[in-house]
């Protein structure tokens, strides 16, 4: 039996297509499904639905980064946890990967793409357990990863003594043998990048220092690019300790360290130089996604999109491009049907923030509301 019609009026709407922010919009919903979005000030006579004319509704929230099972209190070491056998752990991994997940649902990021292998994040998505309203898919160089993440550079907070995991030749021969599944590689620098590039990854990770000849090789071959902006300015608000702070980005706790030696202006210079990466980026016109590297130590699951959000402001996006960035961009490249644009044919799935756009990105950390396919999600309490 078919849904009745229902009736959404939206005070204001950000659609997640970069398009400006519009006003007073009636979106008309059938079967979780919105088959119409016109201008309206008001509900037909006979209309069933919800008055949100006092909020401002937002894509679902997507991170293309994420560790479940790290916790950002202590980072890579609970992914030993989760790579024993889980029957010898007990409850702790699924815990923590439950605990992990409600955060991301509460700060709207409703998909999250897990770096995880243990194989505790494949049975979440069979079982569809802990993952209520989550979309979930899972990146990382197992065989059973939905799409393929490889390392070609270590990450921007290791050593730049790290030498490169794999040779070229090696990278080369590893994705020419993935068949239909999309590439994402982790590399830094212009050399490493050039050869990501070369080697037709469908993704790149971080690309701290690419230069702008790969830039424009990026947009001219359609590759994504996922910048983890918030790992440089978590590194860099950890300079003064040594690296030994956990941080809550408004509240920030500090462990015991020594501040090392040129660390801060060392972490001002990558910040400025990746920000300054991210304004050529949207001038040649590379497609963006928002991923965290979020269970990192510091980086907390959830929250830290909304971080990264306003790093891209900072950048020179606008806050519609911002928001597409760090939704539909996403939801497109990882194959997240259920989230996305917020347009007509489209699932009826979004965020809502009580307030003006003006408050934004700042009220997407305090939730009106999640809807997931037109109707109030019960698992969302404010």
């Amino acid at each position: 039996m078919m849904d009745k019609r229902r009736y959404i009026l939206a005070g204001r709407l950000i659609d997640g297509s970069g398009a400006p922010v519009r006003r007073n919009i009636l979106l008309e919903i059938q079967d979780g499904i919105i088959i119409s979005c016109q201008p309206a000030t008001a509900f037909p006579g006979d209309a069933v639905g919800d008055d949100l004319s006092h909020c401002t509704l937002v894509p679902a929230l997507v991170d293309c980064t994420v560790a479940l099972l790290q916790s950002p209190s202590v980072g890579e070491r609970s992914l030993s946890l989760a790579e024993n056998r889980i029957e010898e752990q007990g409850d702790i991994p699924k815990d923590m990967l439950g605990r992990h997940i409600q955060y991301c649902f509460a700060h709207g990021v409703l998909g999250v793409v897990a770096q995880d292998k243990s194989g505790l994040v494949q049975e979440c998505q069979r079982r569809s357990e802990q993952a209520d309203g989550i979309v979930l898919r899972t990146a990382h160089a197992g065989a059973d990863a939905d799409f393929l993440r490889i390392s070609y550079s270590a990450d921007i907070e290791e050593a730049a003594s790290v030498s490169l995991q794999l040779d070229h030749d090696h990278l080369c021969r590893i994705l020419s043998k993935r068949g239909e599944k999309k590439a994402i590689v982790v590399a830094n620098g212009p050399q490493q990048v050039a050869q990501a590039l070369e080697a037709g990854c469908d993704a790149l990770e971080q690309g701290y220092g690419m230069g702008e000849t790969n830039l424009i090789r990026m947009a001219a071959e359609d590759v994504l690019w996922i910048p983890n902006v918030v790992r440089a300015k978590n590194a860099l608000d950890a300079s003064s300790s040594g690296g030994s702070v956990c941080c809550r980005f408004s509240t920030r706790y500090v462990a015991p360290g020594e501040p090392v030696p040129g660390a801060e202006a060392f972490w001002k210079k990558v910040l400025a130089d990746q920000l300054a990466q991210l304004r050529l980026a949207r001038e040649l016109g590379v497609q963006i996604a928002v991923g965290t590297g979020a269970g990192s130590i510091g980086i907390l699951h959830g929250e830290s999109v909304v971080e990264e959000i306003k790093l891209l402001l900072k950048a020179g996006f606008s806050l519609e491009e911002s928001i597409q960035c760090a939704s539909t961009n996403g939801a497109a490249f990882f194959g997240m049907e259920e989230l996305g644009q917020l347009g007509v044919g489209q699932r009826a799935t979004f965020l809502l923030t009580r307030g003006t756009v003006g408050q934004l990105p700042r009220k997407l950390s305090y939730l009106e509301g999640v809807y997931i396919d037109g109707m109030p999600s019960a698992a969302y309490s404010k």
